[in-house]
């Protein structure tokens, strides 16, 4: 699936929220550009996840201090257009 050299070959903003939007949000905010690079960059082979929603619940930076985020939506509508989605 993921191969230690996968790039993006698109990128575009999100339009609406939606629980993939959610996520992504998450690994921008913590530095990644999705879940791919955050598995190949940490060597990880799961991302923590609340279990009620699905969404991450810690994820852990580049400079190895943590983000914990809560079980409900973190990004605010206003937010929304600055998430950016690659298509690989």
């Amino acid at each position: 699936m993921a191969s230690s050299d996968m790039k993006p070959r698109s990128i575009s903003h999100a339009k609406k929220w939606s629980e993939e939007i959610e996520n992504l949000y998450r690994f921008q905010q913590a530095g990644y550009r999705d879940e791919i690079e955050y598995k190949q960059v940490k060597q990880v082979s799961m991302v923590d996840r609340w279990p009620e929603t699905g969404y991450v619940k810690k994820l852990q930076r580049r400079d190895n201090t943590f983000y914990y985020y809560n079980k409900q939506r973190e990004c605010d509508d206003k937010e929304v257009h600055k998430v950016k989605i690659y298509a690989y």
